[in-house]
């Protein structure tokens, strides 16, 4: 374009002088040799401009024959080149879909046609090849020849990295990873496995550090970034919580302030103030983050702030969270394990049963058992609630890589990747037993058996009877009730009366012995250590006329 334009420029200043000398006319004489020379002067700018030209002729001919061999060549050369080139992207594209023999034949070309030093893709299509063909010792040895030059040192890098965790050898893959993190921090890939094996390796610090600059390097972004980092100040927070509460505060509120949704950070940062006797600030805390994320630890947590609390103390404490968040299954089931430490049975009922219509859950039913058993102790309906709790959806729990943990922890401990625990409720592995495979709360309490009834043993001494306050379902039993439990005891107590026993008959010569005689116990050592003793007939009549099936 710039050629076109500077052509066109030329083209109109000649323009422009031969009209300018056009308008002013003139002679040109020239006396040379004794000879006089005449012409107008537009006559001889032109043939003095043309004389210009064809010496520019000239000299291009001249410098065209001059690098004639030099032009063939380079044309050769580029032509084989672009040959090569061609031959690359087909081995490369080859390699990319798996075709073994298209990309070794592609590369044996490549290499014939481009030299190897000229390009270094080649080393990568030889290496992608071998890996094909499974010859990962080659390849392996391809990406260390990469490594070593610095125009491919990241590329043979991740190569080796990636067959080290191919291999299973996390330490080499460690290592590639710092290299190339060192060498070129702004590689996400490199940053990242450094970042996961630092926090495999508790070495908090150093993960802060990296990620610290892959943050000015902008590798991350900044939402991602935050969010890692706030992990990493919570666990550290939480190894520093026992030794030292303080600095584990500060912690936990930093990454409280990089990311205020953080539930294990807003636990750590409420301890390390409840052990510091700070306990309105940690509470405020947890209420700051139960109003936005209702979790089960934080209510847990709050509830049991102070050791020292009595249960009516932790039931106002429940109450408290309730009123945050109102009609929310997890205060309401709060509410409810307090009310039953304090043994308010009917508010705890109440509280669980609300609770299950908003969400029916396992933990829920099976508050609703403990209920049960605090309140009847009816055998039928603990049964019947954890029937429910069978059928309902399991609770959410800490997941990460197919993998619950009762707490929260920063790694996994399958994958090694940081931040990679979810509050979420694992994959039911019991269907529910309704058409739609969700479990009706509505119909499982409607469906409660109500409070059978017990009868006491006749046969019991009346000496020894103790009376007692029958609760109120227990009072309104009728007299014909207890008739007919007693005649259904009378009939049971008739075909033992008529059994009849023969007595035993003595030898003639065993003489006659006493009555305490008889029932005197034989001493522990009475018989020599070798004797086994001889089962005595009576004690076997009395197992087995005591036994009974039901």
């Amino acid at each position: 374009m710039i050629r076109i334009l500077f052509f066109v420029l030329l083209v109109l200043c000649l323009a422009l002088g031969f009209a300018w000398l056009a308008d002013r006319p003139g002679e040109l004489s020239l006396i040379w040799q004794g000879q006089l020379i005449e012409m107008s002067l537009m006559r001889a700018a032109s043939i003095l401009i043309s004389l210009f030209a064809a010496v520019l002729i000239v000299v291009w001919l001249l410098r065209t024959i001059w690098l004639s061999p030099h032009t063939v060549t380079r044309y050769f050369r580029a032509r084989k080149r672009d040959r090569g080139y061609q031959a690359l992207s087909t081995g490369l594209i080859a390699a990319g879909a798996g075709d073994a023999n298209l990309a070794r034949k592609m590369a044996a070309r490549t290499r014939n046609l481009i030299s190897s030093d000229q390009e270094p893709l080649i080393h990568l299509l030889e290496a992608q090849t071998a890996l094909i063909e499974g010859k990962y010792d080659d390849a392996r040895k391809k990406f260390e020849a990469m490594a070593d030059d610095p125009e491919t040192r990241e590329l043979g890098l991740r190569g080796l990295y990636l067959e080290a965790k191919r291999l299973g050898a996390n330490e080499a893959a460690r290592q590639y990873a710092e290299r190339a993190s060192e060498k070129a921090p702004h590689l996400p890939w490199a940053t990242l496995a450094t970042l996961d094996h630092r926090s495999q390796a508790r070495q908090w610090d150093e993960a802060i550090r990296l990620l610290d600059q892959s943050r000015a390097a902008h590798v991350l972004e900044r939402k991602e970034a935050d969010r890692k980092k706030a992990v990493l100040l919570t666990a550290r927070a939480m190894e520093r919580l026992d030794a030292d509460p303080k600095s584990a505060r500060d912690d936990a509120q930093a990454a409280l302030k990089l990311d205020d949704r953080l539930v294990p950070a807003a636990l750590v940062a409420a301890k390390a103030l409840f052990r510091e006797d700070n306990l309105r600030k940690g509470a405020s805390i947890l209420e700051r983050m139960w109003k936005s994320d209702p979790h089960p630890d934080i209510a847990r947590l709050y509830v049991r702030a102070r050791g020292g609390d009595s249960t009516l103390d932790r039931l106002k404490r429940a109450k408290k969270l309730e009123s945050l968040r109102s009609n929310n299954a997890v205060a309401l089931a709060t509410v409810a394990e307090a009310a039953l430490d304090a043994r308010e049975l009917a508010l705890a009922r109440s509280k669980a049963e609300a609770a299950a219509r908003l969400e029916p859950r396992e933990s829920i039913f099976l508050l609703l058992a403990d209920i049960e058993e605090a309140d009847t102790g009816d055998e039928g309906r603990i049964r019947h609630w954890m029937a429910q709790a069978l059928k309902s959806p399991r609770d959410p729990a800490w997941t990460a890589d197919g993998v619950t943990s009762p707490v929260w922890l920063p790694v996994s401990p399958v994958s090694g990747r940081l931040d990679a625990f979810e509050w979420k409720a694992p994959p039911s592995q019991i269907a529910a037993a309704t058409e739609d495979g969700h479990l009706n709360p509505d119909q499982a309490i409607r469906s409660l058996p109500p409070v059978a009834t017990v009868l006491r043993p006749a046969e019991e001494p009346a000496s020894e009877r103790t009376v007692e306050a029958a609760p109120p379902a227990e009072r309104e039993q009728t007299g014909r009730e207890r008739a007919e439990g007693e005649r259904d005891e009378k009939e049971r107590a008739e075909p033992e009366k008529a059994i009849t026993v023969p007595d035993r008959k003595e030898p003639a010569a065993s003489p006659a012995k006493d009555k305490d005689a008889e029932e005197a116990p034989d001493p522990f050592f009475g018989r020599p250590p070798d004797d086994p003793g001889v089962r005595e007939p009576a004690a076997a009549e009395r197992t087995t006329a005591n036994f009974r099936l039901f």
